[in-house]
């Protein structure tokens, strides 16, 4: 079966710095997939490779049947892959609403887009609440909700989430990480970066562990969880 998903020997490079060192994984429809490892294992470059905005040094990104190596990432959010970024990155001096609004930049279709925004709406009862409002003034846990749907608002085929619950208490975490499992359960496809490695491989479907540029073990997130070096190094148990 061909995956939606196909990175193969990828490598990234800053300067002369491998940031990473010949990466291979896929993501299925309808799965959750995702990377763990420490900061600077390279999980965050992976993800702005894939999105376009960095180039990669080596290697092949194959999506939806493409190429992505050489398409600009204006194109590659045209293709259905929507990047929601580690710290956000939302409008600050925009509106709740016109933030959402951008994320469907590429889409014509009004009334789709006003159906998402509803979706989007229902999904994120409080961005509703503050739809009027400055991104700029809502928590940290509302600027990753604002983060998640504007990706979601280009009805993206595989959404990537790189850090969602960075930064945010455990209140908000549990509410970040049960929306992604509301989302996985909608059929979403999903790409997850994320710190609360524990949350993260209880979601997956697949899991692949990163060290210094590298992919150092892989397997279902049931097996990842119950991996004794994985435990250790991730879960902080002796």
């Amino acid at each position: 079966m061909t995956a939606l998903l196909e990175v193969d020997d990828l490598r990234v490079a800053y300067g002369k710095v491998e940031a990473v060192k010949g990466i291979s994984f896929r993501v299925e429809e309808g799965q959750v997939v995702t990377l763990i490892g420490t900061n600077g294992a390279g999980k965050t470059t992976t993800l702005h490779t894939l999105s376009g905005l960095l180039a990669p040094s080596a290697g092949r990104i194959r999506f939806a049947g493409r190429d992505l190596e050489r398409i600009p990432a204006h194109q590659i959010v045209a293709l259905g892959l929507a990047h929601s970024p580690e710290g956000r990155h939302i409008f600050p001096r925009l509106t709740v609403e016109e933030n959402l609004l951008l994320g469907a930049f590429l889409r014509r279709d009004a009334e789709g887009i006003a159906d998402d925004t509803e979706r989007a709406y229902t999904l994120f009862p409080r961005l509703r609440e503050r739809r009027t409002q400055a991104a700029g003034t809502l928590s940290g846990g509302e600027q990753q909700m604002l983060a998640m749907a504007r990706a979601l608002m280009c009805r993206p085929k595989l959404l990537m989430l790189d850090e969602p619950s960075m930064g945010l208490s455990p209140i908000m975490m549990k509410k970040i990480m049960a929306t992604v499992a509301e989302l996985k359960a909608g059929g979403t496809t999903i790409l997850l970066v994320e710190q609360n490695a524990r949350a993260a491989l209880a979601l997956a479907d697949h899991a692949y562990v990163m060290e210094t540029g590298r992919i150092s073990l892989s397997g279902s997130g049931s097996d990842l969880l119950d991996d004794d070096s994985v435990r250790k190094a991730y879960l902080g148990e002796d």
